[in-house]
């Protein structure tokens, strides 16, 4: 499966775009304000972004991360606080585990040892994955390639404390 398949596939390759100009977004945001706590989640129609800035920079920021990536600037695809960071490495761990128990015959009833075995083959699985969740970004959850979309529109709520910003994409 290369990243020309998947982005041929209507729905993969929206959600593939819209997530890498997500993390593209909060890439521009951050280099201009540090320290602001930002949280993203991606669809085929776009995405949301929960951040604490009002409408006109996060359009600003999104405008600028569509150009950027157009431009060639794939890097701000990959973003280091992205969940496929964290899942990647802990599904590694979870499945050495399982292997882990299951070769040392816990299965049917663990005991402690079995337990502190699987403990011990997890661990470091998580730590010698977690190089993965960067690569599956660049591979498979995020397309630096945005063609023709664009953004169309972006809208904003107000939510106590912060915003809730709805950035709609389109062909």
């Amino acid at each position: 499966m290369t990243a020309s398949f998947l982005d041929r596939i209507p729905l993969i390759g929206a959600v593939r775009r819209n997530h890498a100009l997500e993390h593209a977004t909060m890439q521009v945001l951050s280099e201009k304000y540090q320290g602001v706590r930002m949280a993203g989640f991606s669809n085929a129609q776009g995405f949301l972004l929960a951040a604490d800035l009002p409408t006109e920079i996060v359009a600003e920021a999104a405008l600028e991360a569509e150009r950027r990536l157009k431009a060639g600037e794939s890097q701000l695809a990959v973003h280091p606080h992205c969940g496929t960071n964290l899942a990647a490495p802990a599904l590694a761990a979870g499945a050495a585990a399982w292997l882990a128990l299951w070769a040392s015959g816990g299965t049917k009833k663990p005991r402690l040892p079995h337990f502190i075995f699987a403990l011990l083959t997890a661990v470091p699985v998580f730590l010698l994955a977690r190089p993965l969740g960067p690569l599956l970004q660049k591979t498979l959850t995020t397309s630096a390639e945005q063609g023709s979309q664009r953004i169309t529109r972006v809208a904003s709520t107000r939510l106590r404390e912060s915003y809730l910003h709805k950035i709609n994409t389109g062909e």
